[in-house]
């Protein structure tokens, strides 16, 4: 309600601004209110005060606007501003009588501020974009876009004759020369179009040597890039009808003893590294499951499934007690037939699941959105009795064709450039395209569930009595289902420490209960061990750790009451996972001793590598994963001490987000996310939880409240959001209610956490061919990657977040009509 008065009354609010400090401010502000109700006069008051208190923030603009941003002291303390901040700045503290915060927010909102520009933007959808070129900071990246070329492309430009038709020949100039096409430089006066046929006489060739080339070589038009307003790049392919050995001979051989003085053309090779590089960094953290299934007999089964360390939780929940996967049974033959029957290019559904344990074997039980509003009897009792299990899930389940060629992404560097490129060139081996020939469809499976949510389903009154008719929901035991493949995703080790194969005997103290165990390998800063029963340890419990065999061999090392912390207990809950709980200025006799004895002992100790099952499926399974992203992953890249929104992903499905953007015509090489998430919340919400988080750390979770009104030109008049970092919805809504009435309203949770290192190895090649030929631009690559500092994932969940308020369902429905009406629209 604040924020519609203060919007109401805006030209009213800009002039009281304009008094703060003025001795006769009360008597101004009452005459100018007079007319108005007392809750607003109470709202603007406020506001009043709220610019009125004095602020110690440093002002910033580097980066921000376009003007050339200097050093400017004020009482002592060094700001940065250019010299329009700076003359708004002297103007403001002279009237105001001092640094408020209506000076702070007059000068982070200057003319030539980027943000701004965005902001007042006020074209039509069609060319905002346009208008926007100069604030859009944030670059798109086309996962899997990148492009192998089959052989090497020089940087040559010769004086050559184009015959576009019998009776009309044109002087133009060639910008790259390959054996197989080439890059003209046209002049715009000229119209080619994709596919026609062109003559090329290469006068500038021919002044040197003997060709043997009468009436030149005949090429196809293949694209036509706009440039500038003199000219335009034409690619071309060669048709080869001239059948000339001998020319292509000395091409070949020419190209291959001028490249280093010419350079190599590394367009392609630059874009993929950029590409690889971002998906290095996002899939690894991703939280969601790919699940591929394959199709033996008419049937679909879940075979292969690739995990990472952020996503293995999902593979270990569906694993019972005989370690075996429980997904052939929950996302059945009924569930895929029907998600398969959407017209959708994805197809999505929401499932809840639980657990029930009877003589130490686990049973599944599970529903889908659509299951439990066709069954309305069920309803309340599954969610009401199913969420009081500590194993109660919500995962969203994401459907969509994958195809076993995708596994086959050669890298962007022709084979002839090296015989080491050549072997790295080749497609999967033959057992890999034996294991992945029947793979039809990828299932991307994400925890979107909060205990919130939970809490919310808790509070639903069902019948107890009913409680046997869930069994309608629950999954016989399979004697033999079908293998499903675990297969880790292979990638830079990126720990900090390395761990060691070391089986020693270790006793815990917990909760004055004594366990029996041994350590499965250990580095200094942890141990996994494996206990002699199950134990009732949770992630996050401090336990002590005695070291009886290891205490034998030092004296300067007391090995007992070491505190450790639990990070991760298996599904059996035998095996643990211990981190040193270190405290600050406090020794941990743990990390010293572990230290000492790995120094000593290097070569001794063998240390613990995960070496793939079938070399060559990771890799594989990467690939068709990647040709097939359906989220939106983002990456925070961090500037001085702040953090911004670098760059978006684009994969094969796009998400809302893209097709938000792209409505106003904001997803080309560069875009905007200001609107959807801005600066301020990024700041203020995002980066006080993530600043000090480091790569080990599970990502974190944010909700993303989108007010979307497709009825205005510009995105940022079109979107209102909100991001919070609780999952309690309950202060947001009205502003949900007001989305509902009248706009469209998105509900996004944002998975985000740090990253480390960017994974040079997997770059590796391609930057040592650019390298060679442009050592400065291999470095800027290198740059642009490290400049990453975290990793984000946007993902839908609207239907599941609405099930949490309590609205009339004919508003829900309308809503959601008009939101399929306006996506189909566009998509």
């Amino acid at each position: 309600m604040a924020e519609d008065t203060l919007l109401k009354h805006k030209s009213l609010v800009a002039e009281l601004k304009a008094y703060l400090g003025d001795p006769n401010f009360e008597k101004l502000f009452k005459a100018k209110t007079a007319n108005l109700t007392k809750p607003e006069q109470f709202i603007i008051k406020m506001e009043m005060s709220r610019l009125s208190q004095p602020v110690a923030r440093f002002i910033d603009l580097r980066g921000h606007v376009t003007g050339q941003v200097k050093p400017y002291i004020y009482q002592g303390k060094q700001h940065f501003m250019d010299d329009n901040a700076i003359a708004v700045f002297e103007e403001l503290v002279a009237r105001h009588g001092g640094y408020i915060l209506a000076v702070y927010e007059a000068v982070m909102n200057t003319d030539n501020n980027y943000r701004v520009m965005q902001q007042n933007t006020v074209a039509l959808k069609n060319s905002s974009a346009a208008e926007l070129n100069n604030s859009l900071d944030t670059q798109v990246i086309k996962f899997a876009s990148y492009e192998s070329r089959c052989e090497e492309r020089m940087n040559y430009s010769i004086k050559i004759m184009v015959e576009l038709d019998k009776d009309n020949h044109v002087a133009a100039n060639t910008s790259d020369i390959s054996l197989s096409g080439a890059k003209i430089k046209l002049s715009n006066n000229y119209q080619v179009k994709r596919g026609q046929l062109l003559g090329l006489k290469l006068i500038g060739l021919e002044q040197e040597f003997d060709l043997g080339l009468k009436n030149g070589i005949q090429c196809e038009v293949v694209a036509v890039e706009k440039s500038t307003a003199d000219y335009n790049y034409v690619r071309l392919k060669r048709t080869f009808i001239e059948n000339n050995q001998q020319f292509d001979e000395f091409l070949k051989s020419f190209i291959h003893g001028n490249k280093r003085r010419y350079k190599v053309n590394l367009d392609n090779t630059l874009d993929a590294v950029v590409s690889k590089g971002y998906e290095q960094f996002y899939i690894p953290r991703v939280t969601s499951l790919f699940v591929f299934f394959s199709q033996q007999e008419n049937k679909l089964y879940p075979s292969l499934a690739l995990t990472t360390e952020n996503n293995v939780f999902i593979q270990r929940y569906f694993t019972d007690e005989r370690k075996l996967s429980s997904l052939y049974s929950i996302i059945n033959q009924q569930r895929l037939a029907y998600l398969l029957n959407s017209a959708a290019p994805v197809k999505e559904e929401y499932i809840y699941t639980f657990t029930h344990i009877v003589a130490g074997k686990v049973y599944f039980y599970s529903a889908t959105r659509t299951e439990l509003d066709k069954q309305p009897q069920y309803k309340n009792l599954f969610l009401g009795f199913g969420s009081q299990k500590d194993s109660w899930q919500c995962f969203k389940l994401q459907l969509m064709p994958s195809h076993p060629e995708d596994s086959y992404i050669p890298l962007s560097l022709p084979s002839s450039a090296s015989k080491e490129i050549e072997k790295l060139n080749k497609p999967p081996i033959p057992r890999v395209q034996g294991m992945i020939k029947n793979v039809k469809y990828l299932l991307v499976l994400t925890a979107v569930g909060t205990a919130a949510e939970q809490q919310h389903y808790q509070q639903l009154n069902y019948d107890k009595q009913q409680v046997n008719q869930l069994k309608n929901f629950g999954h016989n035991k399979h004697k033999t289902p079908p293998k499903l493949e675990s297969v880790d995703l292979e990638y830079v080790n990126l720990r900090a420490h390395k761990r060691y194969l070391y089986k020693t005997a270790i006793t815990i103290n917990y909760n004055d209960n004594v366990i029996t165990a041994h350590s499965r390998d250990f580095s200094v800063m942890g141990l996994q061990i494996e206990c002699d029963q199950p134990v009732n340890l949770t992630k996050g419990d401090i336990i002590k750790l005695s070291l009886p065999e290891l205490q034998k061999i030092t004296k300067k090392h007391l090995l007992s009451d070491l505190k450790y912390e639990v990070m991760a207990v298996s599904k059996s809950m035998t095996t643990v996972n211990l981190k040193a709980h270190h405290i600050e200025n406090n020794k941990h006799l743990g990390i010293e001793f572990f230290t000492l004895l790995i120094d000593n002992n290097k070569d001794k100790l063998k240390v613990c590598e995960e070496s793939p099952k079938t070399p060559g499926l990771s890799t594989a399974l990467r690939n068709m994963v990647t040709k097939s992203i359906c989220q939106c992953p983002f990456y925070l890249h961090k500037e001085a001490a702040h953090f911004k929104v670098g760059a978006i992903g684009q994969g094969l499905y796009p998400s809302a987000l893209h097709v938000i953007l792209q409505s106003f015509g904001l997803l080309n090489e560069q875009t905007s996310l200001t609107a959807i998430l801005s600066t301020e919340q990024i700041s203020e919400v995002i980066t006080p939880l993530i600043k000090d988080k480091n790569r080990q750390d599970a990502p974190l979770p944010f909700t993303l409240f989108i007010r979307f009104d497709p009825r205005k030109s510009t995105i940022s008049e079109a979107i209102t959001s909100r991001c919070i970092a609780t999952d309690d919805y309950k202060p947001h809504t009205l502003f949900v209610k007001k989305a509902l009435k009248t706009d469209l309203l998105f509900v996004m949770r944002l998975f985000i956490s740090r990253t480390g290192r960017p994974d040079i190895d997997y770059l590796a090649n391609e930057l040592k061919y650019v390298s060679l030929y442009a050592m400065h631009k291999a470095k800027d690559l290198e740059e642009a990657l490290w400049a990453v500092a975290g990793v984000g994932d946007i993902i839908d969940i609207t239907d599941e977040a609405l099930n949490h308020f309590d609205f009339d369902e004919k508003l829900l429905a309308e809503m959601k009509k008009r939101k399929q009406l306006w996506l189909k629209r566009l998509v």
